[in-house]
């Protein structure tokens, strides 16, 4: 189905004015949207092997909704700098470099967005309490403890799981990636996508520049291996903050029975799933993504995708 007309604009890699923002001895490249002095910040964290430029149909909603809107390249990724030892992405690091941007932006109220490993990143954040949040967004990636649950219990869910064992492997997870003009970074998307219209050549080849950065796949598959030498705990406290799920239900990834009993660990949750879509949910399903988000960011009931599709 063809990207409305509205949403097409903000494909050009160019659409969003970028700023640079220095935390922690690191300098982190961002898209912003929206108006710079607005007391409410929306931080929006990208995942693997994506950018900042993930969420280019998502910031104008967001903007528009009064929020200042900040995307960065995460630490290793794209125009960000990028440590280069697997020590460095340690889950403490990487909460702290999105504890420095919220400290940055000065806001005084706070939302995080999050997919992928961004959004277990915004999961860890709020359960940590490492700032005050007033809401939190995520998109198909399961609360951290049914994550562990699922990698311990399901070998439907360990055998989706065989790349980050893989990437475990030194050097050769980066050729792999790199090789043939990054086709399996293409392939990452074009792959999984159910509505393959969606990633066009030039959506790719701005994926593609960013992971050929220097040192960019040595940083984005250092979270995988960080993740496996320095395992971290996740506090088993039920994280109390208004919290929106999201799950594209054909993903190849995870599970979405992943999901299952999620309003146990989080409360007040609303989940909603999206048929016909995969992993890259924000970005195959923009429409529907987005009128959901509205509909929860402005306190009305959130609609179903089946009624969103009937207008």
């Amino acid at each position: 189905m063809p990207l409305p007309e509205s949403l097409r604009a903000y494909d050009d890699p160019n659409a969003f004015e970028r700023i640079f923002v220095h935390v922690g001895g690191l300098r982190f490249s961002l898209r912003v949207a929206g108006e710079p002095n607005a007391e409410a910040l929306a931080l929006c964290l990208h995942g693997f092997p994506e950018s900042s430029y993930s969420w280019r149909y998502q910031m104008p909603l967001l903007a528009k909704l009064g929020y200042r809107v900040w995307a960065p390249d995460l630490r290793g990724y794209g125009d960000s700098d990028k440590p280069n030892r697997v020590e460095d992405y340690r889950l403490e690091f990487l909460l702290e470099d999105i504890a420095g941007l919220v400290d940055q932006a000065s806001a005084k109220r706070l939302i995080l967005v999050g997919h992928d490993w961004g959004g277990y990143l915004a999961w860890q954040f709020a359960i940590r309490r490492i700032r005050p949040l007033e809401r939190l967004i995520v998109m198909n990636i399961p609360h951290p403890r049914r994550m562990a649950e699922g990698l311990r219990r399901s070998p439907k869910q360990l055998l989706r799981s065989w790349y980050m064992f893989a990437f475990q492997i030194p050097r050769l997870p980066e050729w792999w990636l790199s090789r043939n003009n990054h086709e399996a970074i293409r392939k990452a998307f074009l792959g999984m996508a159910i509505d393959k219209s969606r990633f066009p050549p030039h959506v790719l080849d701005e994926f593609v520049r960013s992971a050929s950065q220097p040192g960019a796949l040595f940083g984005m598959l250092a979270y995988y291996r960080a993740s496996f030498r320095y395992p971290h705990r996740t506090p088993r406290r039920v994280l109390e903050l208004p919290t929106l799920l999201l799950w594209g239900e054909e993903d190849r990834a995870l599970g979405k029975e992943l999901t299952h009993n999620t309003h146990e660990l989080v409360r007040p949750l609303t989940l909603r799933f999206i048929p016909n879509c995969s992993h890259w949910v924000q970005q195959e399903a923009p429409e529907v993504v987005n009128a959901m988000i509205e509909d929860w960011l402005e306190g009305r009931r959130v609609r179903h995708a089946s009624e969103i599709a009937r207008g």
